[in-house]
């Protein structure tokens, strides 16, 4: 008869579904969101641009500022009370999206869901701090995959239901997946390890750096974490724009554009967590490093595709990197900050990660508007390069 698993690998396996699951429910609804916005009022173009604009990127504003302090109420309170709090929240906020008579009304709920988020954080947190951390790069890996596979799968599975059924019900629905996952997380996860910070110093930021055993190894990761975001998102808003450039008014944009764009997140969930394993045996930050130099080699490629075909290859080439780098940099922080401050440096780096979000877009859409959707793609290749040099003289040089 087989030993019982280990509590660590029945966490990984019951939140690796729940984060699945919240992968869809939170992009599910991103392809009609304008549509639905569009419902609630007589807007002009320019407007629902806007409000468009406005209501999508605004959670990522709420989120940068309140993760902080989620993750300090998590070492405190225990991460898997973070989780029950932000699904069932974020359950009832997505519910209510489906009731609401006017735009400001979405606009408010959008807010709140930024309130109530860190449901993917903490549970990275979680597995971090109760997964031995010589398997903590596949473990966080293999959450990487499955937030990656739900998030490709929502917008097709929203697309389906909003034609299906409406929009007001779809997001019934989506509330529902996230009330899924409270309860796979009330019942089945389990945090043995956690022992509640009650040292008053922990209650600041400078208290917690003090607890660091390298400060700038962290904050090295922390900037790298904003400068992957940042380069990554830049080349969302003119991805389908640039697919029409290279179609020159001949073939199905809309279509095209969405495989495209779905082709990074395909890759990075079929390698994420083998590339995590592979850190583990020979070293996380050589992985962070490859992901590096590869990523500069394909967005600068990108700048001078002839074709959609060839867009498509680099851009899933791109999921290849992508698979090395976030996901490790997460890894590389469980491995060198004390047990009793991860969710607070986890947090932080979610907070990095938002505001990599809201730079990105900002960046790309600056650059097309002023040269040309080619020039974004060698400015994003900059950029990493500059994020490779400060990565060596802020991390890899720390573990020297």
């Amino acid at each position: 008869m087989s030993a019982e698993k280990p509590i660590w690998k029945k966490n990984l396996f019951v939140l690796s579904i729940a984060v699945f699951l919240a992968g869809i429910a939170f992009s599910e609804v991103m392809p009609f969101l304008p549509l639905y916005i569009d419902t609630l009022g007589n807007f002009t173009h320019q407007q629902l641009n806007f409000w468009s604009g406005f209501v999508f990127s605004g959670i990522y504003f709420v989120s940068a500022i309140v993760s902080p302090w989620w993750g300090k109420l998590a070492d405190q309170k225990g991460r898997k009370l973070m989780i029950l709090r932000a699904s069932f929240g974020m359950a009832i906020v997505l519910a209510a999206m489906g009731l609401v008579q006017n735009v400001w009304q979405l606009f408010f709920l959008r807010m709140l869901q930024g309130f109530f988020s860190g449901f993917v954080s903490n549970s990275n947190t979680l597995i971090a701090t109760e997964t031995p951390k010589a398997k903590a790069g596949q473990a966080l890996g293999t959450m990487a995959s499955s937030f990656t596979a739900g998030n490709l799968l929502g917008p097709f599975v929203g697309g389906a239901m909003a034609s299906i059924v409406n929009y007001r019900v779809t997001f019934f629905i989506t509330g529902g997946l996230l009330l899924i996952c409270f309860f796979l997380s009330l019942f089945f996860v389990h945090e043995t390890d956690f022992k509640p910070i009650k040292e008053h110093k922990l209650d600041k930021a400078s208290g917690v750096i003090k607890e660091l055993r390298s400060p700038r190894l962290i904050f090295g990761l922390l900037l790298t974490t904003l400068i992957i975001q940042s380069a990554n998102n830049s080349i969302n808003p003119i991805v389908s724009l640039y697919v029409r450039q290279l179609l020159n008014g001949h073939g199905n944009v809309v279509f095209i554009s969405g495989i495209i764009a779905a082709l990074p997140g395909i890759a990075t969930f079929l390698v994420a967590s083998r590339f995590g394993a592979l850190g583990d045996r020979i070293g996380t930050h050589k992985i962070i490093i490859g992901g590096f130099i590869a990523a500069i080699i394909f967005f600068f490629l990108t700048a001078f595709v002839q074709n959609t075909i060839q867009l498509g290859i680099l851009r899933f080439m791109v999921g290849f990197s992508d698979a090395c780098l976030f996901p490790q940099v997460q890894t590389m922080l469980t491995k060198n900050c004390p047990p009793k401050i991860t969710g607070r440096i986890f947090s932080w780096n979610q907070s990095a990660m938002y505001i990599g979000n809201i730079i990105g877009p900002l960046l790309g859409s600056t650059i097309s508007g002023l040269s040309s959707y080619s020039m974004v793609f060698l400015i994003t290749s900059a950029i990493v390069v500059l994020n490779l040099i400060l990565f060596e003289f802020n991390v890899v040089k720390q573990i020297d």
